[in-house]
């Protein structure tokens, strides 16, 4: 999804935006990011040296992931620089070297976890400053040369590039716009051959086949057809792109070979890792209540600055859960939500340390 087909509206889609983004930023002392999604909370914590207007639709930041207490758990780190330049990524990564890397017209790979690892991510305004504003959207882009014309200018300078104008009334000017509302199945392209869901996303069986034989889909334009189990959830991001890709490979060679093939245990349970402001996130299961029609309760153990540990029960039982920080209670949880072992004995007392 993008904002404008404006050149100065930038959308974070793949490794060559992301050149773009670099060489966009190395000129800039103020940016609007608009999105509220993974890609988005990573940018407002990576960009250093530039000032931020990010601009929410929600009414807490990052609430496609967290509910509003763990959002408010990370809001502390928003003016932080980012600590983790020394880290060391032990994950494959794989690059394209082209001489229209930075071209409109030419897609890079898709982005992973380290996307911003060797990203210049500073601006030239000499310090941070993050400004949040909840729950707005794009309402109109203006060029210079239109924001000139308008009769109400709000006493902001003419100076920037483009300015937006939100649906509270508020006018923002920028060098340049970050589109990050996520992405769209985009399989309207195939609908004359393939089944496709509303959304306009390819349905695929569980195992990868669409509606014609002998093709498949994978990644974020196709969508699970098959009846999920109990604690996962299809949701567009790289991990489960991943997942998905791999699972066709694998449905590929074992119908080439007319073997039959169950589907993976890693659609059994919904599992994400993630970082968001230098803290490790991981999401378990129906970590929100997904499904479970507000017929849940929460357990929280909160430790400011350290960790953030929530569950969701039902009848005693483990249905998801967000960790933040270094809990090391992953693979604990994944076991008993996996398990759906009856913990009612241990009460409000299951997340005493």
């Amino acid at each position: 999804k993008l904002l404008s087909d404006n050149p100065l509206v930038l959308g974070i889609r793949d490794t060559n935006s992301v050149l773009q983004l670099q060489e966009k930023l190395s000129r800039a002392k103020k940016v609007i990011v608009v999105g509220n999604g993974g890609i988005a909370t990573e940018l407002v914590y990576e960009l250093s040296d530039v000032e931020i207007v990010w601009a929410v639709k929600n009414d807490a930041i990052n609430s496609v992931f967290l509910d509003p207490g763990a959002s408010q758990f990370l809001l502390k780190r928003i003016q932080s620089e980012p600590d983790n330049e020394n880290e060391t990524s032990k994950r494959l990564k794989y690059t394209v070297d082209s001489k229209d890397s930075k071209s409109q017209d030419v897609f890079g790979s898709a982005l992973g976890p380290d996307w911003h690892r060797d990203l210049n991510k500073k601006g030239k305004h000499g310090r941070k400053k993050v400004d949040v504003k909840y729950e707005v959207q794009v309402e109109e882009l203006y060029s210079k040369q239109q924001f000139q014309q308008l009769a109400d200018r709000q006493g902001i300078s003419n100076d920037w590039e483009i300015y937006v104008k939100f649906t509270d009334g508020s006018l923002i000017g920028a060098d340049f716009v970050i589109s990050a509302t996520g992405v769209h199945p985009s399989g309207e392209q195939y609908s004359d051959v393939l089944k496709l869901d509303e959304e306009g996303a390819v349905i695929v069986d569980e195992n990868m086949r669409t509606s014609q034989p002998d093709i498949y889909s994978a990644g974020d334009i196709c969508r699970a057809g098959w009846d999920w189990s109990a604690h996962w959830m299809q949701m567009r991001l790289w991990t489960q792109a991943r997942q998905f890709g791999m699972f066709a490979a694998k449905c590929m060679h074992f119908h080439n070979i007319q073997e039959p093939l169950d589907l993976d245990f890693c659609f059994e349970m919904f599992a994400h890792v993630t970082t968001f402001f230098g803290q490790k996130v991981i999401l378990l299961g129906l970590y929100k209540g997904q499904t479970l029609d507000n017929n849940y309760e929460l357990l929280l153990r909160v430790t400011p600055g350290k960790e953030y540990v929530k569950t969701v029960m039902k009848d005693g039982r483990m249905q998801g859960a967000v960790l933040i920080g270094d809990t090391d209670l992953e693979e604990t949880f994944e076991n008993l939500i996996l398990n759906q072992m009856d913990l009612s004995d241990y009460g409000e007392d299951l997340l005493n340390p």
